[in-house]
């Protein structure tokens, strides 16, 4: 590793490989801590075995080395921002092991790494060495919670309220928790029995993990054979519009006599003429027409039918 007089290089020139993805939500171990240093080791001895000049660098003796520096140093010196870019650049393989496990989140891993210099910046002007804290120790979960800041505030599509926000932070927790306990993936009233809350508040957690992109209804969909969205939303039935009347027509129906109904049913759903429906009633083609011209009046006022 090289260090310059000036501002590192925040890009991602290597993938560290932290050995699986991990949810971005738990808290810090101190073997997460522990593999942070064995990334920034294996990334030192794989620039010496490329050929740079020198042995390996211990970066933790360099960071504590370079602290000691920036401590003697008064305020107004020069050479301080001298130190404080070489900690920096020294301190990035913490930055790109930190990034690795926002993998998943779709977002580009130079921005991922950009915010969380910035981390790794704020924890420098931070950090006590006189404290007794090895700074990878301290520096972790400044960077991984800027990282996160930069996730809620400005990758949601979807705005989600803070509580929730926080919220979700302890339901996914628990869900790694119960996950490891049973086996399996846990249910909703599993959750909220274990963190004592009601299911709803569980249910809207779960919502506001996935709000963090919007897809559109007319970009295909590979896992559903190029599909959009858009073709598998439902369609309005033109048929809905006379549900009601059809509930109208049915309560008005049974308030007619016996004879009156079979007309109607004779004439309106079996298609028979008024001559047809007198030949069956054994009455007059008149009759009729006079019947149903008096059924049709008590239907339209939806008055109840009187002898």
């Amino acid at each position: 590793m090289r260090i310059q007089d000036g501002t590192p290089d925040t890009g991602m020139s290597r993938a560290s490989d932290s050995g699986g993805t991990v949810d971005p939500v738990g808290g810090n171990t101190a073997a997460e801590v522990s593999g942070a240093g064995a990334v920034i080791e294996q990334e030192e001895e794989a620039e010496s075995a490329s050929g740079l000049p020198g042995r390996p660098i211990d970066v933790r003796t360099l960071t504590r080395v370079l602290f000691e520096r920036l401590a003697e140093l008064p305020p107004d010196a020069p050479e301080r921002e001298q130190v404080r870019a070489a900690l920096i650049e020294v301190n990035i393989p913490l930055v790109r092991y930190a990034a690795t496990r926002f993998r998943s989140r779709n977002e580009p891993m130079e921005d991922v790494v950009q915010v969380g210099t910035i981390g790794l910046i704020n924890a420098i002007d931070r950090f006590d060495p006189h404290r007794g804290v090895q700074f990878p120790t301290y520096a972790l979960p400044t960077i991984l919670g800027e990282i996160k800041r930069y996730f809620r505030d400005n990758v949601r599509t979807m705005h989600v309220p803070r509580r929730l926000q926080e919220l979700w932070v302890q339901v996914s927790g628990a869900m790694e928790e119960l996950t490891v306990t049973h086996g399996r993936t846990p249910k909703v009233p599993e959750i909220a029995a274990n963190l004592r809350i009601p299911e709803e508040d569980v249910r809207a957690c779960l919502d506001a993990g996935r709000a963090y992109s919007a897809a559109s209804l007319e970009a295909a969909q590979e896992h559903e054979g190029g599909l959009a969205l858009l073709d598998r939303l439902g369609y309005e039935d033109s048929a809905l519009t006379d549900v009601e009347h059809r509930d109208m027509v049915r309560h008005l129906l049974v308030q007619l006599p016996e004879r009156e109904r079979r007309i109607v049913m004779l004439r309106f759903f079996a298609n028979l003429t008024q001559s047809q429906i007198s030949t069956e009633l054994g009455m007059s083609q008149m009759h009729v027409s006079r019947l149903l011209a008096r059924i049709l009046t008590r239907l339209r006022t939806g008055n109840d039918w009187e002898e």
